[in-house]
């Protein structure tokens, strides 16, 4: 693209303050982390910066049902005696991964909020990137929360793209499947669903190469399962980009959702693959080249100063600035990169890659294959916009949007 483009960037000061708990692993103090790194390397100046809304109860029934919602809002580490039913029901506190605690329903409309603002941003034509780092939570289902993630701002997100937008991609770049989002799609073929991740004895289980969606989305949920220890190339130029040039080519999508889960990269705490900042930041950058309106997510990463280092990096190359400095400037957690205080992490020498060329060319020829099968079928209308009276609640939602002033951005670090 030779036009410049426009870049919007959506972080709430409240949202990293929230604490699953002392020996959990998903810690949204990272976000603060990575936010100290886009402004210290200057990136906020090349962006429109917003504080977003917390999404309301209504905005997150679009998706989830009233009941799940209800209890969200509701239980509280103080009342947890009262909902031992619910929790049960919705797997929610101590005996799950998706713990109780303080201000949990806030969180929940904080990084949904913001990535609803993305998408009504996208949709309105505001801008062509919208970038929220507390966002991308992909395995919450309609009812049930699950794998640290209890609202599913992904879905919400796509939903309110659909107003404006016949299809949608959206690509998972975490080492987990984007199980969630996947399910809740499974059977149209307005949503394509891309998932490179990890499979085998490995949460959540799913995301086999054979599922492939159901009903009239049969073929339009794509899923490239792997092996431990996998690096650049391999996930890159074996994978990922002749599979995106592929869908690009049969679907053609109107707008892309991207979640950039940094837990697939080298020496995560929970993850297995061995890819380098540089090496996951080249799918964003892939991506962002096709000019498509493009909402940018975060996701999983549970050793956080290199998921601070990675969404920041991500940040840059999203502001055409990929040139930046490989050492840390001095920020406010400056110690957390110690000993050598770069941005770039390279690869684990002690991993081995255990996804060989031939199962890779597989997985590549299967999933060509699939995307082939689709290109004779009958797709959905190509009229990209409904008519004005169908977006009024967007329109409305976009006066919610503020931009805070630069100095503002530093002043609500702490």
């Amino acid at each position: 693209m030779t036009t410049k483009q426009r870049v919007s960037y959506f972080y709430h000061p409240t949202c990293p303050l929230f604490y699953y708990g002392p020996s959990h692993p998903m810690k949204p103090h990272r976000m603060k982390l990575a936010h100290h790194l886009i402004l210290t390397y200057g990136l906020y100046k090349d962006m429109e910066c917003y504080r977003p809304h917390p999404a309301s109860a209504g905005e997150m029934t679009q998706f989830h049902s009233e009941e799940y919602i209800s209890f969200l809002s509701k239980v509280s580490p103080d009342n947890l005696r009262q909902f031992t039913t619910s929790m049960q029901k919705f797997n929610a506190g101590d005996t799950t991964d998706c713990p109780v605690f303080d201000g949990l329903y806030e969180f929940t409309q904080l990084y949904t909020g913001a990535s609803l603002d993305g998408a009504v941003q996208l949709c309105q034509n505001q801008t062509d990137i919208a970038i929220n780092w507390s966002g991308g939570l992909h395995h919450a289902k309609k009812a049930e929360a699950s794998g640290f993630c209890y609202v599913n701002d992904i879905v919400l997100a796509i939903l309110e793209l659909l107003k404006v937008h016949a299809r949608v991609l959206y690509i998972d770049i975490d080492v987990h499947h984007g199980d969630g989002v996947e399910e809740a799609f499974y059977t149209t073929d307005r949503v394509m669903t891309l998932s490179l991740h990890k499979y085998g004895d490995f949460f959540p289980g799913t995301g086999h190469i054979t599922d492939v969606g159901a009903k009239k989305g049969t073929g339009y949920s794509v899923n490239a399962p792997l092996n431990n220890g996998i690096t650049d190339d391999a996930y890159f130029e074996e994978l990922f980009k002749p599979i995106m040039d592929k869908i690009m080519d049969v679907f053609r999508p109107g707008a892309i959702v991207l979640q950039c889960g940094a837990d697939s990269l080298a020496q995560d705490r929970l993850g297995c693959f061995n890819l380098t900042i540089k090496g996951h930041a080249a799918c964003v950058a892939y991506v962002k080249s096709l000019g498509v309106p493009l909402l940018v997510l975060g996701g999983g990463g549970y050793t956080i100063r290199n998921v601070a280092r990675c969404w920041a990096y991500e940040t840059a190359v999203l502001v055409n600035k990929p040139d930046v400095p490989n050492a840390i400037p001095y920020n406010d957690y400056y110690e957390y990169y110690a000993p050598d205080y770069e941005l770039h992490l390279g690869q684990d020498p002690t991993i081995e890659n255990l996804n060989t060329p031939k199962m890779l060319e597989s997985i590549r020829v299967d999933i060509l294959q699939q995307l082939s099968d689709l290109e004779g079928a009958p797709s959905v209308g190509m009229q990209e916009v409904p008519p004005l009276f169908q977006r009024s609640e967007s329109l409305d939602s976009v006066k919610r949007d503020r931009k805070p002033h630069a100095a503002e951005l530093y002043d609500s670090v702490d």
